[in-house]
């Protein structure tokens, strides 16, 4: 057998696995609450998992490893800013959240908690957040099936089309039938398979190469050399600061406020089982993180002393990874290590796919008062998952930006969108629904319009100033709109009731 042949074997038991979870899921699914957020039975580590998987997605094995090789250390402050971000969304939003959305009717969207938790009769606020995560989301979505065909293209030497299209394909298979449990289950095996690829490859490689030293040493040797050929472009790949301004540091660092607005993550907290679980979940999630965004980093390292010391470039960084696992393995294990790949892309589809779908039909179409079987509204969300994904595909046919660029863009769009108010509503008793309305369209507009002028966006990422000005209009637009509201009172004294539980203490 050839080595791609092998490879294509594991992947194709890769394949057979996550569409066998989402056959499971499937006969678990009766009605829309089960669909949309799994009934709120999600143990801490189910949860924890799911959302690193769904977070982390195939920027994380290709775009970090391919960003360190090409440039070095100083990329890493964006992972820096997500760690921190992810922690502090861990310990002060997923118990209050988790709470809240329950006490306020139940909510299973965050279009719909923002609804509820500010008595919006109009709907405004749900439909327009509802449309605003159709938006990015797509583009989010469309990123991930860049990846994909960019995976098949390097790795099989298959079209881009045919990459692209083949994941795409097996992706909508369990999400479209299996829902929020389908993406969730399988976001934790993509999870653990990502998590022990992140580890095995840069050991492996670090080992071929000579141990550390020799990896440190092999990097420094080729920095000389690029900086005596041309002494105008000076690099320092093991540098964490060198040619980055505080401003540029700044602004990789601030990806971490995009975890508070993103609502694929969040509502893992709200399908929590309780409060209380957020404290494990918390350890859990930031543990995981923390080792597969060291093993990214570290990827990216071995892999540039590795191919200096064969004389070898990559034509495109972003593949390094992909071009370790052939080099370093069976080609069996390598199809499994290639596999981890398509689970950090699919993970993240799949769990924005069902984010989308609950907006299609919990947010927009119910807000008009709709109301059909749960069968039928089942049957929607699946229309609707099936939509986002058609238009994401077609995005993606023309691949014109970097998978980093992609997730950026909508990253900063939900962080800007949704952070400020998510913080607010949670933490703020005076927030009202036009503060909301205002600062979301805010925030939103400011990162359409920043993060597509180069003169700016080069200088801060987008989420900056969209996150200040979500916020700022918020409180502004509130202060001068707020009103007595008992109800809103109660609830929002039941909620910090219930997360003042002592196993919740850091």
């Amino acid at each position: 057998m050839t080595d791609s042949t092998f490879q294509l074997l594991a992947i194709g038991l890769y394949f057979a696995v996550m569409v066998g979870i989402g056959y499971y899921a499937y006969r678990q699914t009766s009605d829309l609450d089960d669909y949309m957020l799994g009934g709120r039975k999600l143990s801490p580590g189910v949860a924890a998992l799911s959302a690193g998987a769904s977070d982390m997605s195939g920027w994380l094995l290709l775009g970090v490893p391919g960003a360190i090789y090409a440039t070095g250390l100083g990329e890493s402050w964006i992972v820096i800013g997500l760690v921190i971000g992810a922690y502090l969304n861990w310990r002060f939003v997923a118990p209050r959240l988790r709470a809240y959305t329950e006490i306020a009717n139940n909510s299973i969207t965050v279009p719909s908690f923002f609804e509820n938790r500010l008595r919006d009769h109009s709907h405004v606020l749900r439909i327009a957040a509802g449309a605003i995560i159709l938006v990015f989301f797509t583009f989010y979505v469309s990123s991930g099936m860049v990846a994909g065909g960019v995976f098949f293209e390097a790795t099989f030497g298959s079209t881009y089309l045919t990459g692209m299209l083949l994941v795409a394909g097996i992706t909508l298979s369990y999400t479209l039938f299996g829902g929020f449990l389908g993406a969730t289950l399988t976001d934790v095996a993509q999870g653990l398979l990502m998590f022990a690829t992140l580890i095995a490859v840069p050991v492996v490689t670090i080992i071929a190469v000579g141990g550390p030293g020799e990896v440190v040493n092999a990097i420094q040797a080729a920095d000389a050399t690029q900086n005596l050929a041309d002494p105008g472009n000076e690099v320092h790949h093991t540098s964490l600061f060198f040619g980055g301004s505080v401003m540029a540091i700044l602004s990789a660092a601030a990806w971490g406020l995009g975890y508070f607005g993103q609502p694929h993550i969040v509502v893992r907290f709200m399908a929590l089982r309780s409060p209380a679980d957020a404290k494990a979940g918390r350890r859990i999630g930031i543990s995981w993180m923390v080792l597969s965004s060291i093993g990214a980093i570290a990827t990216g390292f071995a892999g540039f002393a590795y191919f200096y010391q064969r004389g070898a470039t990559l034509d495109n960084a972003e593949t390094v990874f992909l071009q370790l696992a052939q080099v370093m393995f069976h080609p069996f294990v390598a199809g499994i290590v290639l596999a981890a790949v398509l689970a950090a892309v699919m993970s993240t589809i799949s769990s924005q796919l069902i984010v989308c779908s609950s907006a299609l039909v919990e947010d927009i179409y119910r807000a008009f008062g709709k109301e059909t079987s749960p069968k039928k509204l089942v049957n929607y969300g699946r229309l609707g998952v099936l939509t986002v994904a058609v238009v994401a595909i077609i995005l993606a046919l023309d691949p014109s930006d970097t998978i980093l660029d992609l997730v950026g863009f909508a990253w900063a769009g939900f962080g800007a969108a949704f952070g400020p108010l998510i913080i607010l509503s949670l933490f703020w008793r005076r927030l009202t629904s036009a503060g909301a309305i205002a600062g979301m369209i805010t925030g939103a507009v400011v990162v359409g319009i920043w993060g597509n002028i180069d003169a700016l966006s080069d200088v801060m990422y987008e989420i900056v100033p969209g996150f200040i000005a979500c916020g700022a209009v918020a409180i502004v637009v509130s202060l001068f709109t707020t009103r007595q509201d008992d109800d809103i009172e109660s609830e929002f004294s039941a909620m910090e009731a219930a997360v003042r539980d002592p196993a919740l203490t850091a």
